[in-house]
């Protein structure tokens, strides 16, 4: 049996400018952290004693008579990828809700693939895993996803993205003081709407937009203030520059797609602002999941309570390993 642990991705600036039509012909940079809550993957080879094959669960149970039957797409795009038919065992469990702007999908992918090369008795790297999940969510399974969450899932840690030209990318740790990353964990106020929504739905129209033009001036706003970002991150600026920079950046992230200026959603952010949040954003393509402020400390007792709508707040940490396994055994 081999259990994979995975992280998942808070997006912290750049977000929206990870779509290959995008970055493929504007460079630009991207600033993402995993989060200390993770996705784990569970596989065994299954015995022939059972009238079934495989067997996969998470949300469903599936038992299947052959590979080729089963319905979760990651599951079976991996699988495929693979070329692996023999009877497995599959569990999916999850620190934090599914379909919720935390990059979960891809926490997956990289996690099953993982836990699927443990299986092989082979060693991959987190560059090969990412590009590995960005290839079957982007090619096999044609979802309209970024980059950045494959690359936040097998990596770990607070990482600056470098995007383009052509489909190229890169990744190395953004090395800040261990006092400085405390401080920023202690502003993070992270909460769960309680609404699902499948983010690729939500992206495909984002795309479309890149493609046509209609998004051009946003998205080198966005390019411009990442920069920005990064630079004061480097000179460990005061969280509330940081905070204010994050708001200007939801406001340019909002004009991307329809699904971003959704009212509700908009009233969580503006409330946080109004009760002493520097700065706030929806997590992933838009239409609910969770959100986060930068915050001062005292201040976060008083925007939850503005928010009695909200009833998950989710403590937040850094994640620093990335993918991993964290069981393997022959028995």
């Amino acid at each position: 049996m081999i259990i994979t642990r995975t992280p998942y991705r808070l997006s912290l600036f750049g977000g929206g400018t990870d779509y290959p039509a995008w970055y493929s012909k504007n460079p630009c940079r991207l600033i993402a952290a995993a989060m200390a809550r993770y996705c784990y993957i569970s596989i065994r080879a299954l015995p022939p004693f059972f009238d079934h094959r495989s067997r996969v669960v998470y949300s469903q149970i599936e038992d299947v008579h052959t590979n080729d039957s089963i319905k979760h797409p990651g599951v079976a795009a991996c699988l495929k990828f693979l070329g692996i038919t023999d009877g497995l065992e599959i569990h999916h469990d999850g620190d934090l809700p599914a379909r919720s702007g935390i990059g979960s999908s891809s926490s997956f992918t990289v996690g099953m693939l993982l836990a699927l090369y443990g299986l092989k008795y082979k060693t991959v790297t987190p560059a090969r895993l990412a590009k590995e999940a960005v290839f079957i969510e982007q090619s096999l399974l044609n979802e309209s996803v970024g980059i950045q969450d494959q690359i936040i899932g097998a990596y770990g840690g607070l990482r600056v993205i470098q995007m383009g030209p052509d489909d190229e990318w890169s990744t190395g740790p953004f090395i800040l003081p261990k006092s400085y990353r405390n401080e920023i964990e202690s502003h993070i106020l992270l909460g769960f709407s309680g609404v699902n929504r499948n983010a690729s739905e939500h992206a495909s129209q984002k795309v479309a937009n890149i493609k046509s033009g209609k998004t051009k001036s946003e998205l080198c706003e966005i390019q411009e203030i990442t920069e920005t970002a990064i630079d004061r991150f480097e000179h460990e600026a005061d969280i509330k520059e940081i905070g204010l920079l994050l708001k200007k950046s939801w406001n340019a992230k909002i004009r991307l797609s329809t699904a971003l200026g959704d009212t509700a959603y908009r009233d969580i952010i503006d409330i946080g602002l109004s009760n002493g949040a520097w700065g706030g954003k929806l997590m992933g393509a838009g239409g609910g999941g969770f959100f986060y402020f930068l915050a001062p400390p005292q201040t976060h007792n008083r925007i939850k309570a503005a928010m009695p709508q909200i009833k998950v707040w989710v403590p937040f940490r850094f994640d620093t390993t990335g993918s991993q396994v964290i069981f393997a055994s022959d028995l």
